[in-house]
């Protein structure tokens, strides 16, 4: 800031290329057409950029090059807390992403599909932004053929569920990896009877995950009658799912959530039995959302990269839009598990001092039976 602070002037595409000793046009190139510019020039020009304090006049660069530096993304509608507070993380994950490549991002609000597609479509007739983010795919999605029939670059935030072949490039978790990663889990800790709470079929996230369950439960040969449940998101609706799981002859010693909100209320349906996550059953969740750290004991969950996605996101929509991809991509991320307490311990009927399981699921009780005082008689009962 030295140069510009001495002559009280403010920096501009000349000072920058003096400053970096590089011509006018280098400077241009590197603000808007990066991938023309060597890699060791770029950083040179980028440096002498910040350290003269160059800000580009964006109306006259939006009038040289047609290009705004936007890129629009709806807000999705309102949905439960820890849903949204997902989808807030990957928006300011993409308005990080986009401000480190020299864009911002305009958002927008909608409250479905068709309301999505007026605001697009009010967008691309006044050129309003370079491309488009769209989230929240599923099946019979109209969005992408739209925006693909108009000639608007975008890149999506999930699967193209039910496309064989897409024409556009994704960026998406491995839900599926995520819940067989959380089986393996909950199998090295001892678990054998465990169950998935889930959404309806249908849903193209939902039946990602159910499918890692049902891959690792088979891959383990563990028993699958009878311990999988179905209920919209909501933890009402999952406390009365695992209700019926619990009251089973033969209960779960481990129920694994399609979501933090449904193991959530596992852990409230425990709790209203007088039992304790990750002592009695373990409970699991996915989307390792803020409250799975306040919650006692601390829920085990999968994160999902929301960080990387962005980063992703943005860089398959910056070389869209400079040409440098023709064919679309498909890319596909990892989820890690995070393990607390919920899930920590083996199952009580493994448990050392609990006394011996029994293997008539007719003599079984619900679990927590035996230390509320309501085992047979000459012996201690054990759940599984």
């Amino acid at each position: 800031m030295a140069a510009a602070g001495a002559m009280g002037a403010r920096p501009t595409v000349e000072s920058v290329a003096r400053h970096a000793g590089v011509s006018r046009q280098t400077v241009s190139n590197a603000l808007n057409a990066p991938q023309r510019v060597r890699a060791d020039t770029l950083s040179r020009v980028l440096a002498s950029i910040d350290e003269l304090g160059y800000r580009p006049n964006s109306a006259a660069r939006t009038l040289r090059t047609q290009s705004t530096r936007l890129l629009a993304c709806r807000l999705q509608p309102q949905l439960p807390a820890l849903a949204g507070s997902l989808l807030d993380r990957f928006l300011h994950a993409l308005c990080e992403a986009a401000r480190g490549r020299g864009y911002d991002v305009l958002s927008f609000a909608a409250a479905s599909d068709d309301v999505e597609l007026d605001v697009m479509d009010d967008l691309v007739r006044r050129t309003a932004v370079d491309a488009y983010v769209i989230c929240g795919t599923h099946h019979v999605d109209p969005r992408p053929a739209w925006l693909t029939a108009r000639g608007a670059p975008f890149v999506a935030f999930g699967r193209p569920w039910g496309e064989p072949r897409p024409g556009h490039s994704w960026v998406d978790v491995d839900g599926a990896a995520g819940i067989e990663a959380v089986v393996e889990h909950l199998v090295q800790r001892g678990h054998r009877r465990i169950a998935f709470l889930g959404w309806p079929e249908g849903s193209g996230v939902g039946d990602d995950r159910f499918a890692g369950w049902r891959r690792a439960v088979e891959a383990h040969r563990l028993p699958s009658r009878g311990l999988v449940r179905r209920a919209e998101d909501g933890m009402a609706a999952a406390a009365a799912l695992a209700d019926r799981l619990l009251a089973a002859a033969s209960p779960p010693t481990a129920v694994v959530c399609v979501s933090d909100v449904m193991a959530l209320g596992a852990m409230r349906s425990l709790d209203d039995r007088g039992l304790r996550p990750g002592t009695d059953v373990a409970v699991t969740g996915f989307d390792d959302s803020p409250l799975t750290t306040v919650v006692r004991p601390g829920l085990t969950s999968v994160r999902q990269p929301l960080e990387a996605v962005a980063e992703k996101v943005i860089e398959l929509l910056l070389e869209h839009l400079h040409g440098t991809r023709s064919a679309p991509a498909q890319v596909l991320l990892e989820p890690a598990l995070v393990v607390r307490d919920s899930s920590a311990n083996p199952p009580a009927s493994t448990s050392p001092d609990r006394g011996v399981m029994n293997d008539d699921p007719m003599d079984a009780g619900p679990p927590g039976a035996a230390r509320r005082g309501r085992p047979a008689a000459g012996r201690r009962l054990r759940w599984r």
